[in-house]
């Protein structure tokens, strides 16, 4: 494992700053996410299932368009391109993109095809049932002219790109190898957080797994530290010259950079109410930190400081630049004092 480089809160915080001089695409699967919020005190009569009394409703950006809702709230510029239906839900997303001031003119609208709704029940600041309506069944050529006609368009005014599978039938292989190579021709950074699959990310700067996605990539498991190093080198002779970095949890992130050993850049501990989200919070902090100019410890220190806030809340959250500023001390004596175990 490679020694940490000195890390310095006052270049941190000005990282930080630039964000607001950063303009990136996000391109992937967005959802609507729907929230029933009440309380419970009883259970049903009629079967051993809590009662919950609804008293409020609330709908935001899911999916990639949590991403989209990171990189605005950090305080960047975003450019956003999926698919929507042509149904109720998908009218609720671009009235959302609107609201964040976000560009909705990427989303190509699809008759027919359902917009991906997760509609979520919480009481007691925790989740008690989910349920969803969509479909992963992959889009159609057409559809797939107007996605590539939309990237084309907003390529020429981003700075970086992050492509962001959820699995819902936007990125199949195929398509990955489209835009893949529309991105390379155009010499922008690409950072990638994957779902199934590997080898299409070919060219990509960043490519951001958590352990499960790691696992499943690979087929190996994972239960330690050279095991992560074994099934990231598969990965990275699938994809030379790209960076890794794998996000864990409660333990941090691990930074492969392409020829180099791996480096840990620690977290400190903090209470969790929700992991919901947080890698949306993850690789948007790690795409805009790289863009202002920081090395990828400076941007996974920033990165693990906006995760760690964003679990500190209830639903799908964003973190701000000044909520990570005051988590960056915490985060500083964390990373040294790993460094020194």
């Amino acid at each position: 494992m490679n020694a940490l480089p000195k890390l310095d809160v006052r270049r941190l915080e000005k990282l930080l700053r630039s964000f607001a001089e950063v303009r990136l695409l996000v391109v992937g699967d967005v959802m609507l996410d729907e929230y029933l919020w009440g309380d419970v005190d009883r259970i049903s009569p009629e079967a051993p299932v809590p009662v919950v009394h609804v008293t409020r409703e609330s709908t935001d950006l899911g999916g990639a368009g949590n991403v989209v809702r990171n990189v605005v709230a950090l305080g960047g510029e975003c450019l956003f391109c999926g698919v929507v239906g042509n149904d109720e839900a998908g009218d609720r997303v671009v009235e959302l993109f609107k609201e964040l001031g976000v560009d909705p003119a990427g989303l190509v609208r699809v008759d027919g095809r359902p917009t991906t709704r997760k509609t979520r029940i919480e009481a007691r600041s925790q989740q008690m049932l989910r349920f969803d309506r969509e479909t992963d069944d992959p889009v159609d050529a057409a559809t797939i002219r107007g996605l590539l006609r939309a990237i084309d368009a907003a390529i020429p005014r981003a700075q970086g790109v992050i492509l962001e599978d959820y699995g819902k039938g936007l990125l199949p292989a195929k398509v990955l190898r489209q835009v893949m190579k529309r991105m390379i021709a155009s010499g922008i950074d690409v950072a990638v957080d994957p779902k199934d699959t590997v080898s299409p990310y070919r060219g990509a700067t960043l490519f951001k797994p958590n352990l499960r996605e790691v696992e499943q990539l690979t087929g190996l498991r994972v239960r330690s530290d050279s095991d992560l190093d074994r099934a990231v080198g598969k990965i990275q002779r699938q994809l030379p010259g790209t960076d890794v970095v794998v996000t864990r949890g409660e333990r941090g992130m691990a930074i492969f950079e392409s020829g180099r050993d791996r480096v840990d850049v620690p977290i400190p501990r903090h209470e969790v109410f929700d992991v919901q989200g947080a890698g949306d919070t993850a690789i948007a902090t790690l795409a805009l930190a790289r863009r202002a100019g920081a090395n990828w410890v400076e941007a996974a220190v920033l990165a693990n400081a906006a995760a760690g806030v964003v679990v500190g809340k209830v639903g799908t959250q964003t973190a701000s630049p000044g909520e990570i500023k005051e988590r960056l001390a915490d985060a500083l004596v964390a990373v040294r004092a790993g460094s020194r175990a």
